[in-house]
């Protein structure tokens, strides 16, 4: 099957899909599958964008509420993760997953998935040490802090993804396990990425739980966006102690949806025999959401997930009696129904009207229905007074008690240095700046230029038989003759092929376009995603129109 991974979609869907056309039409291919790594925006309408953490000026509808409406169909079955430019509200009234729109499916603040036989897990958000050990406390209407704290990722979900005990074939994250630098070409990274030297250099670029993550499951592909580079690399495993033997990780970062960007990129992976080409429930999955839903807390306290050396059960690998369980509660049936249903009104271009109210907190009924099959809670339904969470599902306070799981130590009590991602990315909207300045049209003029962008824009196809191993990804080469005709296509492919790990076994390096190696040295700018010095925070004014026209170039 042909699989399509996109980085940041930034609510660009029609683009998405309109390179996703084209790509097929000039290959004479078939995608089965597109994968978008966060930054999503599931913007249904105006009410909506006051739940985006993103300055004013960025705050744009785009075209995702013409699927939601019904207006438009998805051409390609679409998987998305969250990261942390998106419409929150919407997002979590789905966290275990469900339909945003007809044949668009978000996989929750984590989820598992299987699609033809290839298993695809994803975390959604972006790591913030401060915000690891809480629970799901946000709600909206959301205050400038909670507008950000809501897409920050939990020690819940981390746990339940490593309770699972079979192989994962794909894994998606929105931010960069830390240190996957290390094993790819960093030297071409930081030609194109110099402000990312700092913390390469410290090994704290990066989420250290999906660093946690991709160690303990070891998938055959991880792809992430997030940092706004294409970035490949291959990370080996000997599992010397272990029946696992040597397996390796092909990691792939891919960028935005912009012209002359490396946004978009086509794998072929190996159907399994037999099996249809339809979205289902992963089993074991769903056992781990039902024996650890005791665990799911609605507070912002501290939380620690259990652990060797607590006195309460920390494994939660399905058991066989767990798994017959689950099979009863689903009538082992695990296809995932057609149930949307939209719940508010979609935009609509006749009554656009600028001035509403934020939204409120509301129940999905696709979330109501899995958890009265599940017995799940709903944290969206406990705070809006709906649903009570079990006496048994809140924790002791984890002080004066001291932490006895290791790894919840790891990644909480150290220094703020060590556990926050702080990248001084200028590629990432800085949330703090000054919103009241007039917008200015020219800055978002490059995104008017899709779909007629130059021959530049990196669409990379894979390429193979339908029994090519997994192992591989297999980039196309453009002719040519598309070359020739560039200007009469709405997209084109790199000029050049290339595969994600040369003869050597080491990552090829990255070829990016001219447009991004003329805009290399840029003043650093501080990323405040949320207030977490405390108190209100310095806001940093604009310093001329140059830099600020190559910032919304790139945001």
């Amino acid at each position: 099957m042909k699989i399509a991974i996109e980085g940041c979609c930034h609510g660009e869907l029609d683009k998405i899909y309109e390179t996703i056309e084209y790509i097929q039409e000039r290959d004479n291919i078939k995608v089965d599958l597109l994968l978008c790594c966060g930054d999503f925006q599931a913007v249904r309408n105006r009410s909506d964008l006051k739940c985006m953490a993103v300055p004013l000026k960025y705050q744009k509808l785009n075209t995702f509420y013409k699927y939601y409406s019904g207006e438009k169909e998805a051409p390609v079955l679409t998987l998305f993760i969250g990261g942390n430019h998106e419409a929150s509200n919407y997002l979590a009234e789905l966290p275990y997953g469900g339909w945003v729109a007809p044949k668009i499916y978000y996989l929750g603040y984590a989820g598992v998935v299987n699609f033809g036989g290839v298993r695809i897990a994803g975390l959604s958000g972006i790591y913030k040490g401060h915000d690891y050990l809480k629970g799901h406390f946000e709600k909206p209407p959301y205050g400038e802090d909670t507008k950000r704290s809501v897409y920050h990722i939990r020690n819940l979900e981390v746990f339940r993804l490593k309770q699972l005990s079979g192989d994962v074939d794909i894994m998606l994250s929105h931010d960069w396990p830390r240190g996957i630098y290390n094993h790819g070409n960093t030297n071409e990274l930081l030609r194109y990425k110099p402000f990312f030297r700092d913390e390469v250099e410290a090994n704290k670029l990066g989420s250290r739980p999906a660093e946690d993550l991709m160690n303990h499951l070891q998938p055959k592909y991880w792809f992430s966006a997030h940092l706004h580079v294409k970035f490949a690399a291959m990370v080996e495993y000997q599992n010397e102690d272990s029946d696992r033997g040597l397996r390796t990780t092909r990691f792939l970062a891919l960028d935005k949806c912009l012209p002359k960007r490396k946004f978009l990129q086509v794998i072929d992976v190996p159907q399994q025999p037999n099996t249809p080409m339809r979205l289902t429930f992963d089993k074991e999955w769903l056992t781990i959401l039902h024996s650890t839903n005791h665990l799911l807390t609605t507070s912002p306290t501290t939380q620690y997930m259990p652990g060797p050396g607590c006195e309460d059960r920390y494994n939660y690998t399905p058991q066989e009696d767990e798994l017959v369980q689950i099979d009863t509660a689903m009538s082992a049936d695990y296809r995932i129904p057609a149930n949307f249903e939209p719940t508010v009104p979609a935009h609509s271009p006749a009554n656009d009207t600028r001035n509403v109210a934020a939204p409120c907190c509301m129940v999905n009924p696709q979330t109501t229905a899995l958890c009265r099959r599940l017995r799940l809670t709903d944290p969206h339904a406990v705070l809006t007074g709906q649903q009570q969470l079990n006496i048994h599902c809140v924790l002791p306070p984890p002080f004066p008690r001291e932490p006895k799981n290791l790894d919840e130590v790891d990644v909480s009590l150290m220094e703020p240095s060590d556990l926050t991602y702080t990248s001084l990315n200028p590629d990432e909207i800085a949330v703090d700046l000054d919103d009241d300045d007039d917008d200015d049209e020219s800055n978002n003029s490059v995104l008017n230029s899709l779909p007629h962008c130059e021959d530049d824009v990196a669409i990379v196809v894979a390429s193979g038989s339908q029994d090519a191993d997994i192992s591989g990804i297999l980039l196309t080469e453009q002719s040519d003759t598309e070359d020739t005709a560039a200007d009469a296509k709405p997209l084109t492919s790199s000029r050049e092929a290339h595969s994600l790990t040369g003869e050597s076994g080491q990552p090829n390096s990255v070829e990016e376009s001219s447009t991004e190696k003329t805009s290399l040295n840029v003043p650093e700018k501080r990323l405040s995603d949320s207030g977490e010095t405390g108190g209100t925070g310095k806001k940093f004014k604009r310093r001329n129109a140059a830099l600020y026209q190559f910032m919304a170039e790139d945001d």
